[in-house]
């Protein structure tokens, strides 16, 4: 069992940056690929980064390349989420999740945080 719960979130300037973290317990997820999502109003739910156990592979969805980058930090069982040059269409609810099995890049997410809110002004 784990539960995650993500902070950081708030509202910044177009061009502005943010770091998300998401910090787990109930146990630790050194072991576990987490990723990151976000969902913007009226929209589905969509894939933005991912990161492997030992931040040995990382991947990102083309709409925020060059712009966010994923880390852990193992020790204290938190992953992170650093966004540079916001924009408007960044404007969403992030939320992290937990993998649920094995293999890269992962197919399912077995845990997920409450969400915390990113609003880009222009």
């Amino acid at each position: 069992q784990v539960q995650l719960v993500e902070s950081g979130g708030g509202l910044v300037q177009a061009g502005g940056s943010l770091r998300l973290s998401c910090a787990g317990s109930g146990r630790t997820f050194d072991s576990l690929t987490m990723g990151w999502f976000r969902q913007a109003p009226g929209k589905e739910r969509e894939f933005v980064s991912v990161i492997s156990w030992g931040s040995i592979r990382t991947n990102y969805a083309d709409s925020v390349k060059g712009r966010f980058t994923i880390s852990r930090d193992d020790v204290n069982n938190t992953v992170y989420l650093q966004m540079n040059a916001l924009k408007s269409e960044d404007t969403a609810v992030y939320y992290c999740a937990a993998g649920s099995a094995s293999g890269w890049p992962p197919r399912a997410y077995a845990y997920w945080g409450q969400g915390t809110q990113v609003t880009v002004s222009s």
